[in-house]
């Protein structure tokens, strides 16, 4: 894993935010891009995006966030502040933090409805970016299943104990892990408390706003994935995913000219983008925005 600092800023209603900031070990390479920004899931944090930064951080620096209510970022006080709109205004907090005036936003789930309404609000500063695993429209079958499992709380006296019931819940999505690539997903959704129990890592408030329909993202969102056309984007998408269906990823290529579509075979919701496919489409993209930036 590559190093990082712990970056720290405040929400506009006081929650103190965290990401990790992953500087660019060859500076010289990096000089005139921008940065990328990591956007997790739902119920994921900073550390999905590990693999990736530890790759990408060579070249680029890359700032994996914590959204509000998740891995090292405090818990709203309100749980209703657990929406899109607002993850949006705390990054834009983060950006004002780090005087970014350009930046490349990767978002997974959650995170990609998040980066679609960065594009509407903040359309200068965004250069670039990828969306895994999700569209404006979401596949309902898809969004059953989270709520049935988002803020329900588990507690496990082993890593290994928690690693099984990872694999019993996610054996679908990503059929060929072992229990390697399962304890170190587990290592990744939860954390050991103050009890010495493993738990999930993420307030089971975020759960509140997301169990009312609308809440899951903003209200036009084929209307924020507008103010990304002409810009470097890469749609990745999960071969069983039910979250993204394939008409859904089709109608954003034809929206989007120019944008990539790159299908993970034998992987659900969603692909990790340490995949040799999603790799390339990162790859791919970067090498978009490098030439754009002059470097």
């Amino acid at each position: 894993m590559a190093s990082y600092e712990n970056r720290y800023w405040w929400s506009r209603d006081g929650v103190r935010l965290h990401a990790r900031d992953y500087a660019p070990r060859d500076a010289a390479k990096a000089a005139g891009r921008p940065p990328i920004l990591c956007l997790p899931g739902l119920t994921r944090n900073a550390r999905d995006y590990d693999a990736v930064a530890a790759r990408l951080s060579a070249e680029w620096r890359v700032l994996a966030v914590n959204l509000r209510g998740r891995g090292e970022s405090g818990y709203a006080k309100d749980p209703m502040t657990y929406v899109p709109l607002t993850y949006v205004q705390d990054v834009e907090a983060l950006l004002t933090e780090i005087g970014a005036d350009r930046y490349v936003a990767f978002g997974t789930s959650l995170g990609g409805i998040v980066t679609m309404l960065l594009a509407g609000a903040a359309h200068e500063q965004l250069v670039g970016a990828l969306l895994n695993d999700v569209g404006p429209d979401i596949d309902p079958a898809g969004l059953a299943r989270i709520r049935g499992y988002v803020g329900r709380s588990h507690t496990w006296p082993t890593w290994m104990h928690a690693a099984r019931a990872v694999a019993e819940a996610n054996a679908d999505t990503y059929p060929d892990y072992a229990i390697g690539d399962w304890l170190a997903m587990a290592k990744r959704l939860y954390r050991v408390n103050a009890a010495g129990r493993i738990v999930l890592d993420y307030d089971m408030k975020i759960a509140e706003p997301f169990r009312v329909p609308g809440n899951e993202a903003g209200p036009d969102m084929w209307r924020a994935l507008d103010r990304l056309k002409g810009l470097p984007v890469a749609i990745v998408r999960g071969a069983a995913s039910d979250i993204l269906p394939e008409t859904t990823a089709a109608r954003m290529l034809a929206e989007l000219p120019g944008a990539t579509l790159t299908t993970v075979p034998r992987t659900g919701h969603a692909p990790t983008l340490a995949e040799p496919e999603a790799a390339a489409a990162i790859d791919a993209l970067l090498a978009r925005i490098a030439e754009q930036a002059g470097g």
